[in-house]
Protein backbone atom coordinates (compact mmCIF):
# COMPACT_ATOMS: atom_id res chain seq x y z
CA UNK A 1 0.00 0.00 0.00
CA UNK A 2 1.46 3.63 -0.77
CA UNK A 3 1.78 6.50 1.56
CA UNK A 4 -0.92 8.19 -0.22
CA UNK A 5 -3.50 4.99 -0.26
CA UNK A 6 -2.84 4.42 3.68
CA UNK A 7 -3.65 7.89 3.92
CA UNK A 8 -7.26 7.40 1.96
CA UNK A 9 -7.32 4.48 4.38
CA UNK A 10 -6.92 6.59 7.54
CA UNK A 11 -9.19 8.63 6.62
CA UNK A 12 -12.10 6.78 5.56
CA UNK A 13 -11.44 4.52 8.86
CA UNK A 14 -11.51 7.97 11.11
CA UNK A 15 -8.25 6.68 12.60
CA UNK A 16 -7.53 8.56 15.63
CA UNK A 17 -5.17 11.49 15.16
CA UNK A 18 -1.83 10.85 15.65
CA UNK A 19 -1.96 7.97 13.19
CA UNK A 20 -3.54 10.67 10.82
CA UNK A 21 -0.62 12.99 11.94
CA UNK A 22 2.39 10.41 11.20
CA UNK A 23 0.43 9.29 7.86
CA UNK A 24 0.29 12.85 6.55
CA UNK A 25 3.50 13.17 7.77
CA UNK A 26 4.76 10.80 5.79
CA UNK A 27 3.23 11.82 2.72
CA UNK A 28 4.62 15.24 2.86
CA UNK A 29 8.39 14.28 3.71
CA UNK A 30 7.77 11.78 0.57
CA UNK A 31 7.23 14.46 -1.58
CA UNK A 32 10.31 16.49 -0.13
CA UNK A 33 12.05 13.46 -0.87
CA UNK A 34 10.50 13.26 -4.57
CA UNK A 35 11.08 16.74 -5.33
CA UNK A 36 7.56 17.54 -6.06
CA UNK A 37 7.60 19.94 -3.14
CA UNK A 38 10.69 22.10 -3.96
CA UNK A 39 12.87 24.10 -1.63
CA UNK A 40 10.95 27.21 -0.85
CA UNK A 41 7.86 26.02 -1.67
CA UNK A 42 5.27 27.40 1.46
CA UNK A 43 3.69 24.23 3.41
CA UNK A 44 0.46 26.37 4.02
CA UNK A 45 -1.75 24.42 6.53
CA UNK A 46 -4.95 24.87 5.04
CA UNK A 47 -3.80 24.49 1.86
CA UNK A 48 -2.28 21.35 2.62
CA UNK A 49 -5.53 20.06 4.23
CA UNK A 50 -7.36 20.72 1.40
CA UNK A 51 -4.97 18.97 -0.84
CA UNK A 52 -5.21 15.71 1.24
CA UNK A 53 -8.51 16.13 2.52
CA UNK A 54 -8.13 16.00 6.42
CA UNK A 55 -8.98 18.68 9.03
CA UNK A 56 -6.20 21.53 9.75
CA UNK A 57 -4.69 19.84 13.14
CA UNK A 58 -2.80 16.49 11.94
CA UNK A 59 -0.91 18.48 9.28
CA UNK A 60 -0.34 21.46 11.23
CA UNK A 61 1.25 19.07 13.73
CA UNK A 62 2.78 16.88 10.84
CA UNK A 63 4.58 20.38 9.47
CA UNK A 64 6.21 21.48 12.67
CA UNK A 65 7.87 18.01 12.67
CA UNK A 66 9.13 19.06 9.73
CA UNK A 67 10.72 22.01 11.12
CA UNK A 68 11.96 20.00 14.21
CA UNK A 69 13.35 17.58 11.39
CA UNK A 70 14.86 20.00 9.78
CA UNK A 71 12.94 19.57 6.12
CA UNK A 72 11.84 23.09 6.93
CA UNK A 73 12.05 26.61 8.19
CA UNK A 74 9.40 28.84 10.32
CA UNK A 75 9.31 32.23 9.84
CA UNK A 76 7.15 34.67 12.18
CA UNK A 77 3.95 35.81 9.65
CA UNK A 78 5.32 33.93 7.03
CA UNK A 79 5.17 30.62 8.35
CA UNK A 80 6.26 27.52 7.27
CA UNK A 81 8.27 26.48 3.61
CA UNK A 82 10.76 23.62 2.45
CA UNK A 83 13.76 24.12 3.52
CA UNK A 84 16.84 24.68 1.15
CA UNK A 85 20.08 22.78 1.62
CA UNK A 86 23.05 24.45 -0.33
CA UNK A 87 26.74 22.89 -0.94
CA UNK A 88 28.18 24.60 2.22
CA UNK A 89 25.56 23.53 4.99
CA UNK A 90 25.95 20.02 3.12
CA UNK A 91 29.43 19.91 4.10
CA UNK A 92 28.74 21.27 7.43
CA UNK A 93 25.95 18.16 7.71
CA UNK A 94 28.39 15.64 6.95
CA UNK A 95 31.29 16.88 8.74
CA UNK A 96 28.94 15.97 11.88
CA UNK A 97 27.99 12.95 10.34
CA UNK A 98 30.92 11.33 9.70
CA UNK A 99 32.10 12.03 13.78
CA UNK A 100 28.68 10.14 14.69
CA UNK A 101 28.28 7.58 11.88
CA UNK A 102 32.09 7.02 13.22
CA UNK A 103 30.94 6.87 16.98
CA UNK A 104 27.93 4.63 15.86
CA UNK A 105 29.88 2.04 14.75
CA UNK A 106 32.59 1.99 17.13
CA UNK A 107 29.67 1.59 19.71
CA UNK A 108 28.15 -0.99 17.54
CA UNK A 109 31.55 -3.66 17.13
CA UNK A 110 30.81 -4.84 20.93
CA UNK A 111 27.13 -4.99 20.86
CA UNK A 112 26.37 -6.81 17.75
CA UNK A 113 25.29 -10.32 17.94
CA UNK A 114 26.22 -12.96 15.44
CA UNK A 115 22.30 -12.67 14.01
CA UNK A 116 22.82 -9.22 13.62
CA UNK A 117 25.60 -9.89 11.59
CA UNK A 118 24.35 -12.04 9.61
CA UNK A 119 20.82 -9.31 8.99
CA UNK A 120 23.47 -7.05 8.63
CA UNK A 121 25.20 -9.23 5.41
CA UNK A 122 21.99 -10.16 4.32
CA UNK A 123 21.44 -6.22 3.71
CA UNK A 124 24.94 -6.08 1.76
CA UNK A 125 23.91 -8.92 -0.33
CA UNK A 126 20.64 -7.23 -1.37
CA UNK A 127 22.61 -4.13 -2.05
CA UNK A 128 25.25 -6.19 -4.39
CA UNK A 129 22.24 -8.24 -6.46
CA UNK A 130 20.69 -5.05 -7.13
CA UNK A 131 24.03 -3.75 -9.22
CA UNK A 132 23.19 -5.85 -11.92
CA UNK A 133 20.31 -4.35 -12.17
CA UNK A 134 19.42 -0.27 -13.35
CA UNK A 135 19.93 2.56 -11.42
CA UNK A 136 16.64 3.43 -8.72
CA UNK A 137 17.29 7.00 -7.31
CA UNK A 138 14.87 6.41 -4.57
CA UNK A 139 15.65 2.24 -3.97
CA UNK A 140 19.37 2.56 -3.89
CA UNK A 141 19.30 5.55 -1.73
CA UNK A 142 16.64 3.79 0.38
CA UNK A 143 18.85 0.63 0.98
CA UNK A 144 21.67 3.08 1.97
CA UNK A 145 19.24 4.43 4.76
CA UNK A 146 18.12 1.27 6.15
CA UNK A 147 21.75 0.20 6.30
CA UNK A 148 22.77 2.73 8.09
CA UNK A 149 19.78 2.99 10.08
CA UNK A 150 20.38 -0.70 10.89
CA UNK A 151 24.13 -0.05 11.95
CA UNK A 152 23.52 3.15 14.07
CA UNK A 153 20.47 0.83 15.78
CA UNK A 154 22.99 -1.35 16.98
CA UNK A 155 25.00 1.15 18.89
CA UNK A 156 22.10 1.25 21.27
CA UNK A 157 22.58 5.15 21.85
CA UNK A 158 19.18 6.46 21.10
CA UNK A 159 20.34 10.10 21.50
CA UNK A 160 23.09 9.46 18.82
CA UNK A 161 20.43 7.71 16.48
CA UNK A 162 18.02 10.34 16.78
CA UNK A 163 20.77 12.66 15.92
CA UNK A 164 22.23 10.93 12.71
CA UNK A 165 18.90 10.68 11.74
CA UNK A 166 18.25 14.00 11.46
CA UNK A 167 21.24 14.31 9.61
CA UNK A 168 20.12 11.82 6.95
CA UNK A 169 16.82 13.80 6.94
CA UNK A 170 18.30 16.73 5.76
CA UNK A 171 20.72 15.58 3.05
CA UNK A 172 17.46 14.81 1.16
CA UNK A 173 17.02 18.12 0.50
CA UNK A 174 20.06 18.32 -1.40
CA UNK A 175 19.71 17.41 -5.14
CA UNK A 176 22.28 15.38 -6.46
CA UNK A 177 22.15 12.31 -9.64
CA UNK A 178 24.92 9.73 -7.39
CA UNK A 179 22.49 7.38 -7.37
CA UNK A 180 22.37 7.53 -10.92
CA UNK A 181 26.03 6.15 -11.41
CA UNK A 182 26.80 2.69 -11.01
CA UNK A 183 30.39 3.19 -9.71
CA UNK A 184 28.65 5.78 -7.00
CA UNK A 185 26.58 2.65 -6.29
CA UNK A 186 29.70 0.14 -6.50
CA UNK A 187 32.03 2.02 -4.10
CA UNK A 188 28.99 2.93 -1.44
CA UNK A 189 28.14 -1.39 -1.23
CA UNK A 190 32.07 -1.87 -1.21
CA UNK A 191 32.09 0.91 2.09
CA UNK A 192 29.45 -0.63 3.15
CA UNK A 193 30.95 -4.21 3.11
CA UNK A 194 34.17 -3.08 4.84
CA UNK A 195 32.02 -1.46 7.60
CA UNK A 196 30.20 -4.95 8.20
CA UNK A 197 33.52 -6.77 8.41
CA UNK A 198 34.90 -4.75 10.31
CA UNK A 199 31.93 -5.03 12.83
CA UNK A 200 32.39 -9.05 12.19
CA UNK A 201 35.86 -8.88 13.44
CA UNK A 202 35.30 -7.38 16.44
CA UNK A 203 37.75 -4.07 15.44
CA UNK A 204 36.10 -0.99 16.81
CA UNK A 205 39.02 1.15 15.57
CA UNK A 206 38.52 -0.12 11.75
CA UNK A 207 34.71 -0.16 12.29
CA UNK A 208 34.91 3.92 13.03
CA UNK A 209 37.29 4.54 10.44
CA UNK A 210 35.11 2.24 7.63
CA UNK A 211 32.06 4.25 9.00
CA UNK A 212 33.98 7.77 8.53
CA UNK A 213 35.68 7.24 5.20
CA UNK A 214 32.01 6.24 4.04
CA UNK A 215 30.50 9.66 5.18
CA UNK A 216 33.20 11.44 3.71
CA UNK A 217 33.19 9.51 0.35
CA UNK A 218 29.63 10.33 0.16
CA UNK A 219 29.99 13.78 0.56
CA UNK A 220 32.79 14.31 -2.52
CA UNK A 221 30.53 11.59 -4.78
CA UNK A 222 27.50 13.98 -3.99
CA UNK A 223 29.24 17.38 -4.85
CA UNK A 224 30.90 15.68 -7.68
CA UNK A 225 29.28 17.73 -10.86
Amino acid sequence: MSISDSLQSLRASGSDGALLTEAVLRQLRDEIFAGKLESGTSLSVPGLAARLEVSRSPVREAVQQLVVDGLAVYTPRAGAKVAHLDDEMLRHVFEVREVLDGLAAREATTRVTLADLAELWERVREQEAYLETSADHRRDADLDLDFHTAVRAHSGNKPLCDALFRLDTQSHLYRSDMWSHDVNRRLAVAEHRRIVGALEAGDADEAERAAKAHAAGVLVRLLRK
